[in-house]
């Protein structure tokens, strides 16, 4: 099997880990490409709340939703991923973060160090046991650089008795490609 770019890999952790009937997160909207995958994997009894700042990133996904008919298995919202306990109190199966800025849009419009630290803290008080998740960076860009900086040593602190962290990436492209940190939540 050949090796997979970085989004492709998370697709597939998901395809491995969400079931039909589960509750997830897509933290980072964007085009919509994660929540139609979500969309897909919770079939009709779970529910994708995807959450985004920006309303060309709520047309985009709706519209990608809709032209699948899974419209109704998402509920999008316009707001920071840093207010998710805002809507959800509820344990998650699985969280997707896809760092950066929308593609085809305003690169000033980017995630934030600060908002996205708040958000994977509340993200970690939501995970379920067994839950699952999932963050890439794109670190190409000041703001991109900052998140590193402060999700690296974040998520490398977080107890080894609650939670399993690995980082995906390429050790044989030039920097700065994009990684993943995945996060499994194994003990209440």
């Amino acid at each position: 099997m050949p090796l997979l770019k970085t989004v492709t890999f998370v697709h597939t952790l998901l395809a491995g880990h969400v079931v039909a009937g589960a509750r997830v997160i897509d933290a980072t909207m964007g085009n919509g490409h994660d929540t139609l995958q979500l969309a897909r994997l919770v079939g009709d009894t779970g529910h994708v709340y995807a959450f985004d700042i920006q309303s060309e990133a709520l047309a985009a996904t709706a519209a990608r939703l809709g032209c699948e008919n899974l419209r109704a298995r998402a509920t999008l919202i316009q707001d920071s991923h840093a207010r998710m306990l805002d809507y959800l109190s509820e344990p998650i199966n699985a969280i997707v973060f896809n760092l950066g800025y929308l593609p085809g849009a305003d690169k000033s419009c980017a995630t934030q160090a600060t908002s996205t630290l708040a958000a994977v803290r509340n993200a970690l008080t939501l995970l379920a046991p067994g839950g699952l998740l999932l963050i890439t960076i794109y670190w190409g860009h000041p703001a991109g650089a900052s998140e590193k900086k402060v999700l690296e040593p974040f998520v490398a602190q977080l107890s080894p008795e609650q939670y399993r962290v690995l980082k995906y990436e390429f050790i044989n492209r030039a920097n700065p490609a994009p990684y993943l940190l995945a996060i499994e939540r194994f003990t209440n």
